[in-house]
This record gives C-alpha cells, sequence and structure tokens, in this order.
C-alpha cells in the first residue's frame, strides 16, 4: 500500500479515536510550564504531568500526532541532518498513550493490527524487541500476536528500558522493526549488523509499570500505562517504498522548493536536504513564539536558520532564498497545522530579516575563518578561533564544523566549550529532573477555586504537610502547606503571584505567606500560629486590598499586549511577564528597540482603553473553539481542553486564568516604568497603574522640577538650557583634547629621541603620564610615522585602570604581529586584548605592573626579531 504523509497520520488518528483515544492536537514545540526541557522532543512530553499523576484529565486514552524538535540540549540531531536518511531537527511523533487504562497486551494488539490490517504491511517483514527480563510482553508477540520466535529479540535496558529520570515513572519497551529486505545491508536487532539500514525502528511501545526508588529499588506502580511513539516520516518512507526520509513525499515537494529558490538542478545534493529539513523547524518555531537570539531557544532557531543559509550559499543561491521556502511548506502541512497559515507572514518575515542580518556578517565571518585556516599546522580548527566566530560574527559551533567537514578538518569542540563556559552557565536551565521523583511534594487533591467572585469563604482542611511530607496536623509556630476543599487564594500561574492572608480557625488562624500549585491542588504556604488538624473547618481571607491592586496590574497585561500587536505588528507575542501588587513585567518578542513614540503610542492606547471602561466578560469554552474566535494563547501556558477566555470589549481576548478588574475603568491609569531589551529578539516593558502610576508621575515631575532648579531655568525651558550647557561643555573638551595633543607631541619627539634599538630596529617602550586612554591610538600613529620603521609600545594608568597600546609600521608585520605582544603584556597586568597586525590594544586593572607589561613585550619584541 502507498499512502501520503497526511493520509497516514489521519488513518492513525482515525484508526485510534475509533477505539475510544481522545484526540488531542498537537502542543507547541515549547513545553508549556516545564523549565526542564528546551523544546518538545517527544510524543509524551504534552502528557508528562499525566504520566507523573500530578495533572488528571477527563480522559485515559489519547492519540496525537505531535510535531518535536532535536536540536538543542541533549537530544541534538542536528550535525546529522542531511548526512543520513533518518535524522531530522523537526519530527512528527504518532502516538497513542493509556493512563491506567489499558497495558502490554492491548498495546501490542493495536499496533500489530494497525501495521498489518490498516497499514496492510505484510507480517514477514517485521521484526520485534523486547527487554530481556520482559517475559510478559514476549510470551503476547510469540504465543497471542503469532510472531516467530526467531524474529523476536531480546535487548538489554540500553536500548529496552525507558526512564522519565533517575527516579519515577520507568518501564519496559517492546520495539517494532521493519525489514527492507536482503538488498539492504544490515542485521537484526541486537545482532552486530544492527546499525545497516536493513532493519528500521519504526515503533516503540513503552510500558510504565515501575516507580524507580533513589536506591534503585523498582517499586510496580499502581496504574500502569503505555506510551508509544511511532515517527511519521519513518513509517511513510516504508509505505512509499524508498530508503531515505528525505524520498517521502512531503520532503520531495520541499526539496523541489529548496532547488527552484536556490536555483539548482540536482535534487539529490545533501544541502537541499538540509534546508527542506530547516524550513520546517524554524517556521513551527517561529510560529510558536520563538524569535532568533543568542540566548537559549532563540539561539537555536538561529543557528538552524544560519546553517541553512549557509548551505543555500554553497549552492550558489543569491540573495535571501530562505523565507521563499514558507509557502510550500503551508501547502504541504498547512492543513494538519493551522496555525502555519495564520503565521505564514510573521514566519516569513522573521526568516528574511535573520537572512538579510545574517549576510551582513557571513562574508566578514568566513574571511576570518580562511585566514585561520591558512595558518593551521595541524587539521584541528583551534577551539579559540571557533569562540571568536560565535561570539563575534554569530556563527554557531556546527556551522564551523559543517565548513571544517568540507575540507577535512575537524574543530577543538573541548577548547569552544572552556571558552563557552561562562555563557553556557548562564543559559542553562533549572532543572527538576536533578530531585527525587518521589521526594516531590504530591498531592492526590484537586482544589475548587472560588476567588473569581469571593474574597473570602469556609472550607475544609484536606491536606497537610510539613517538612516535604503529609501530616495529620500543624502545631502553633510550625511552617507548612494546607490544602483545603475549596478556596478564594490564587495559586501564582500564568506570572499572577499567589495570594496571601490567613485561614481563620478556633480562634486561632495560620498566615497564608504564598499560594502555588501541587498538581490540582491549590496549597497554601504559611506558618501556623496555633493547631490546625486534617477535617477543621476554616474561613479562608485573602488580603484583599492586595489582590486589587494585582488585579489591576494583571488586566492592564492584556491590554498591554493588544497595544504592542496593534502598533509594533503581529509577530509580537508574549514571552513571559510578572504581576504583582506593585507593578507589572511584560516580556515580547521584537527584533528592536522601541522609539520614544513608539513608547507614548502603547501607553496611550492602552489609557485610551482604560477610559473607554470595557466590561470584562468571562466564558469557559472548548480550546480550539476559544482560538477560532481569535483568543490569545499566552506563553508557556498549558490549557485544558476546557478554557478561560477573557474579553475586553472588542479589544483584547486571551486565554487566562487570572484574576481581573470588572471594568477596565477600575485599573485607573497605566505608565510605562522602562523599556529594554532582556535578550536578543525579547524586549521588556514595565509599568504601573492606579495609585502607583500616579505616584510615578508625581515622581517625574519633581524630578522635572530639580534639574530645571539646578540650570536655574524654569521646566519648560529646561531643553534649551541643557543644550546651552552641553554646547558649552562641548567646545571646553575640544579646547581640552587640543592642549592633550600638544602635549602628547611633545612627549613623542622625546619618545623618539630616545626610541631603543633592538635587532637593528627602532622600539619605543615608555609609560605616560597625564596623556588619555583615548588619545593613545592617534600618538601611536603620529610616532610610527616618525619612525618610518619600528615597534611602539605605550602604557598609561587611569582612574585605577591599565591601558595598553602596540603599534608596528607595515614593513615589520611579517616579523612583528602587534597582537602577540599584546597578549603577553595585557598578560601582567591581568588583561586582555586584540587587534590588527599593525595595532593592538588592551586594558588591566594592575597598575603596579605596568613595569612588568613592558619588559614582557620588549623580551617578546626580541624573541621575535631575531
Amino acid at each position: 500500500m502507498s499512502m501520503t504523509s497526511a493520509q497516514i497520520r489521519e488513518a492513525f488518528l482515525a484508526y485510534f479515536a475509533e477505539r475510544g483515544h481522545q484526540r488531542v492536537a498537537s502542543a507547541s514545540l515549547i513545553p508549556g510550564n516545564d523549565p526542564t526541557l528546551l523544546f518538545t522532543n517527544a510524543g509524551m512530553v504534552p502528557f508528562k504531568d499525566v504520566f507523573l499523576g500530578d495533572e488528571q484529565r477527563d480522559y485515559k486514552r489519547a492519540t496525537s500526532s505531535q510535531r518535536c524538535l532535536r536540536a538543542g540540549g541533549k537530544h541534538n540531531d542536528l550535525e546529522n541532518v542531511g548526512y543520513t536518511a533518518r535524522h531530522h531537527t523537526f519530527f512528527e511523533m504518532l502516538g497513542n498513550f493509556s493512563f491506567g487504562d489499558y497495558f502490554k497486551r492491548e498495546a501490542i494488539q493495536y499496533a500489530w493490527e494497525f501495521l498489518t490490517d490498516v497499514l496492510q504491511l505484510p507480517k514477514e517483514k517485521l521484526w520485534v524487541t523486547v527487554f530481556t527480563e520482559d517475559d510478559e510482553a514476549y510470551d503476547i508477540w510469540a504465543n497471542e500476536i503469532g510472531v516467530p520466535t526467531d524474529r523476536i529479540s531480546r535487548i538489554g535496558a540500553k536500548d529496552n528500558f525507558w526512564a522519565m529520570g533517575d527516579t519515577g515513572p520507568c518501564g519496559p519497551c517492546s520495539e517494532i522493526f521493519y525489514d527492507h529486505g536482503e538488498e539492504v545491508w544490515g542485521g537484526p536487532p541486537g545482532t552486530p549488523e544492527e546499525d545497516g539500514d536493513r532493519y528500521i525502528e519504526i515503533w516503540n511501545l513503552v510500558f510504565m509499570q515501575y516507580n524507580r526508588q533513589a536506591d534503585g529499588e523498582l517499586k510496580p506502580l499502581p496504574k500502569p500505562s503505555v506510551d508509544t511513539g511511532m515517527g511519521l516520516e519513518r513509517i511513510a518512507a516504508v509505505l512509499q517504498h524508498v530508503h531515505s526520509n528525505y524520498e517521502i513525499d512531503l520532503f520531495q515537494a520541499l526539496i523541489k522548493a529548496a532547488a527552484e529558490a536556490t536555483g539548482v538542478s540536482d535534487l539529490n545534493s545533501k544541502s537541499l536536504r538540509v534546508i527542506a529539513d530547516h524550513i520546517r523547524s524554524c517556521s513551527f518555531l517561529i510560529a510558536d513564539g520563538v524569535q532568533p537570539s543568542n540566548e537559549g531557544r532563540g539561539y537555536v532557531l538561529r543557528r538552524i536558520i544560519r546553517r541553512a543559509v549557509r548551505h543555500g550559499n554553497m549552492l550558489g543561491a543569491q540573495g535571501a532564498f530562505f523565507h521563499k521556502l514558507v509557502p510550500a511548506l503551508v501547502a504541504q502541512m498547512g492543513a494538519a497545522y493551522p496555525e502555519l497559515v495564520e503565521k505564514q507572514k510573521v514566519i516569513t518575515d522573521a526568516l528574511l530579516r535573520e537572512e538579510e542580518q545574517f549576510g551582513k556578517t557571513l562574508e566578514r565571518g568566513l574571511a576570518i575563518l580562511n585566514d585561520a585556516l591558512a595558518d593551521l599546522t595541524a587539521d584541528v580548527i583551534p577551539g579559540e578561533v571557533v569562540f571568536k566566530l560565535y561570539d563575534t560574527y554569530g556563527f554557531p559551533v556546527d556551522l564551523t564544523a559543517d565548513i571544517a567537514r568540507e575540507k577535512g578538518l575537524t574543530v577543538d569542540e573541548t577548547g569552544f566549550e572552556q571558552a563557552m563556559e561562562a555563557q553556557r552557565k548562564r543559559a542553562q536551565q533549572a532543572s527538576q529532573f536533578g530531585v527525587d521523583y518521589n521526594e516531590r511534594l504530591k498531592s492526590t487533591q484537586r482544589s475548587e477555586f472560588t476567588g473569581y467572585t469571593e474574597v473570602q469563604g469556609t472550607a475544609e482542611v484536606v491536606e497537610l504537610f510539613a517538612d516535604g511530607q503529609q501530616v495529620q496536623e500543624l502545631s502553633a509556630g510550625q511552617q507548612g502547606v494546607v490544602v483545603l476543599s475549596q478556596t478564594p487564594f490564587y495559586a501564582e500561574s500564568g506570572g499572577q503571584i499567589g495570594d496571601r492572608g490567613r485561614l481563620v480557625v478556633n480562634g486561632g488562624s495560620f498566615l497564608v505567606e504564598d499560594t502555588q500549585y501541587i498538581g490540582k491542588a491549590i496549597a497554601h504556604h504559611g506558618k501556623a500560629e496555633s493547631t490546625l488538624k486534617i477535617g477543621d473547618r476554616v474561613t479562608a481571607e485573602i488580603d484583599a486590598e492586595r489582590r486589587a491592586a494585582i488585579k489591576r496590574n494583571h488586566s492592564a497585561t492584556h491590554l498591554v499586549h493588544a497595544a504592542l500587536r496593534n502598533i509594533l505588528g503581529e509577530h509580537v507575542t508574549q514571552k513571559g511577564s510578572l504581576v504583582t501588587a506593585e507593578r507589572l513585567r511584560f516580556d515580547f518578542s521584537h527584533f528592536e528597540g522601541l522609539k520614544a513614540e513608539q513608547i507614548d503610542a502603547i501607553e496611550r492606547q492602552v489609557n485610551e482603553n482604560i477610559i473607554a471602561n470595557h466590561e470584562l466578560a468571562t466564558a469557559l469554552m472548548p480550546i480550539e473553539e476559544a482560538k477560532q474566535a481569535g483568543a490569545m494563547a499566552l506563553f508557556g501556558e498549558k490549557y485544558d481542553d476546557q478554557v478561560r477566555v477573557v474579553r475586553m470589549g472588542d479589544y483584547s481576548m486571551e486565554l487566562c486564568g487570572g484574576t481581573h478588574v470588572q471594568r477596565t475603568g477600575d485599573i485607573g491609569s497605566f505608565r510605562i516604568v522602562s523599556e529594554a531589551g532582556i535578550a536578543s529578539g525579547v524586549r521588556r516593558i514595565e509599568a504601573v497603574t492606579g495609585l502607583a502610576a500616579l505616584a510615578f508621575a508625581q515622581q517625574q515631575q519633581q524630578l522635572l522640577r530639580k534639574s530645571a532648579a539646578l540650570l536655574k531655568a524654569e521646566p519648560n525651558q529646561l531643553p534649551e538650557r541643557l543644550q546651552q550647557q552641553l554646547d558649552r561643555s562641548k567646545a571646553l573638551e575640544r579646547t581640552i583634547a587640543e592642549l592633550q595633543q600638544q602635549m602628547a607631541a611633545q612627549a613623542g619627539g622625546s619618545l623618539v629621541d630616545n626610541a631603543e634599538i633592538i635587532a637593528g630596529h627602532k622600539v619605543i617602550l615608555a609609560q605616560l603620564d597625564s596623556v588619555e586612554s583615548k588619545a593613545l591610538r592617534g600618538m601611536v600613529d603620529d610616532l610610527k610615522n616618525q619612525l618610518n620603521s619600528g615597534i611602539v609600545v605605550l602604557a598609561v594608568a587611569n582612574d585605577g585602570k591599565v591601558s595598553l597600546i602596540v603599534g608596528v609600521t607595515k614593513d615589520l608585520t611579517s616579523k612583528v604581529k602587534a597582537g602577540d605582544v599584546i597578549n603577553v603584556a595585557a598578560a601582567e597586568v591581568g588583561g586582555k586584548g586584540g587587534g590588527r597586525p599593525d595595532m593592538a590594544q588592551a586594558g588591566g586593572t594592575e597598575v603596579a605592573n605596568i613595569g612588568a607589561a613592558l619588559a614582557a613585550a620588549k623580551r617578546r619584541i626580541e624573541e621575535l626579531l631575531r
């Protein structure tokens, strides 16, 4: 049977939907509320909390075609893409899942029936593996399904035992392989020839049946579950009778589009494969709100784009081409992923912008790399060269590695990693998987939140925790966590911080310092001021004044989001937020700093909609219906099938579970305090509302009055008076500079007269006084002209800092390079430097070692002139 990729995807989802599985749409490539993953890299990621027991859903079976990315962190296939038949940065994982419902027998039966009955694969072409110790799965395959025992391989834990982490849910796997036939080299799984292309894994069935303890003990789970994954691209290759994923219909369409965009006729080019793969990952990342940058997910996107552009340039592409592939991708995948259609212009614009930016640096970077290659004495590109290309010219290390591979070279990855260590540590995201899963605070409760309409209410204490353990009571003075049957306290979520207040009981109370989620339970963290027991009835009272301030700021973030998209463009997406009682913070994607008039326009538009006094309307509806209605989803949030939609007139509509004002007029007023970049492609606005906005305006007015008073002017005269002072200051600076040049010229004449002779060449080595660091460069040029042929090394100390400079006349740069001399001198004063062969500069902090720096420079010059 031959089927298109789209037909396979639909057949899979329909098959499992007919068997009671909830059909779940693909989640974003950005894992919701999960700091442990850079990207969604497997089909089970959106269901991770369900498997962990931290989330309950109203279905026990699910099926999905999940978009996945493996191009950063632990799971990184980037370097192999284009060079192998089955590696991709982006792929689709078909999966069926059981959350404590069916187990091994049904999972195996479903897989076999789908492959042999629906897809009509020949049974004799299928091989299976089981975990060495999993006799149960072996028996099902051999005795119930009827797979011959010589086509069942028992494999060890490395390949056939899955774990979510060092502790927690885990279990054996069973894999299904397809035999491409004798004409293809390779052996069955478990044999020395298993890495060949004859037997290809197409489906992996994971049976989660144990909970691994910290000491390694495997305890049976009360509700064993199933997680399966089958790569769409791999099964499409099987059904379309091709050996490479790049030969399937979906990729062939993209390869043809790439060939047309680059002007290439050879459709078998590896570079075309790279480009076809990369347009998928880049487009979906941008659709999911990622913008190119130099940090985190944005950096991964940037390096994939630049790798694609580099391969296009190798093919001879003229000008920007990569963005032209977006329509072809939309034609292939837009029906299954409507977000591609919706974001097509945003994707195209972002890719074009990045292509143009990279084009400006590519030529310079390649020139640096070619110079380094010319000086190589071995077949390894030094790590410091690789780092310089990355740090200065935006060359990802894998792009440099690509170029090295083409020239039969390798890169010094260890040296590069050492140079990158500081940046890498800052970029590392906190991982919760370093914690024993079984020591995590877990609750079986599902709290009812009543805080949309109430600021207090009565409830029963259903769970208590102290020191990470469940307890029956908390004593007076003891820190702990309280879970109630229902509560008006808002648990931190979606950027809104948790409520504070108190729980009143039996004449005493529990002081609530913070409110957080534990799974679906709302947990009140704080200190007991009297004894509190399971079953006690309490009155929960939130700090109503604090909540009111939080509501004003939270509602304002919705208005800010809408204003940003109206004024800057639809590419703007939320990248994070923080809503407190004092202020709000809103992070968003944008490629450049905001102009003053744009900030003013945003502030004005938000205040116009506050004055309009829109009523806030909320409604619960299915998530797909909400998206179709135009509701914006917030970055980093994970939504249930039923979502809460918050509408502010016709101006703003977003999915949000937070608390809000009744009408926008309740916000009072809005002022932007600051706007700045926090990462490449990500900006941050901080703002205040209500009385805090008034206080900010009054503070600004006071500063204006004080500044005017200092200049003896009225506030409305301040710009004119400041300009007068600036003009006078610049005139004085010019006079000082002229005097310094005269002094430097006098000092220069003396320096030339006293130049040393080293190996027949004039060398000036001097520490100068009363010379500004910025005057050194001009002074060196003047001294080189006076020497005609020679070397100049100058040092000066200003404000506790050392400035060093080395100049070499052109006729001597073949023997002495300024950078070689500056580096040894800079080391003596605790600094580093760099520059051209004829001019290099450095800075340092150890003023007392200037003499040693000049001596080191002299020794190095003597060595080089020998």
